[in-house]
């Protein structure tokens, strides 16, 4: 008896560690790929930046290089690049002779 209860409790913290997780990462890149909007830079699966320029149900015409718009499925979108915005501190420099 001791032994299904051992059996069970690996199978529930080997969902929650495994399983669960997965879930969620799969859920949020749904959503990401669900917010792409037109002007958004994506990365396709592929590794190829491009810039959206319409939106159909499940495609997307994607600017690829000046005057080059390709059709993807909406789920080639890998992630959306976004600007990481970097705050710059500017110290005072210490002065010679203090």
């Amino acid at each position: 008896m001791a032994i299904f209860f051992l059996i069970v409790l690996l199978a529930v913290v080997g969902w929650f560690t495994l399983v669960m997780p997965a879930r969620r990462r799969g859920r949020a890149h749904a959503e990401m790929q669900e917010s792409v909007e037109v002007g958004d830079e994506v990365i396709t699966a592929g590794g190829i930046h491009a810039f959206v320029r319409e939106i159909d149900d499940d495609r997307i015409k994607a600017e690829i290089a000046p005057g080059v718009v390709v059709t993807l499925d909406r789920r080639a979108v890998a992630a959306v690049a976004r600007e990481i915005e970097v705050e710059v501190r500017v110290e005072a420099a210490p002065k010679e002779g203090a």
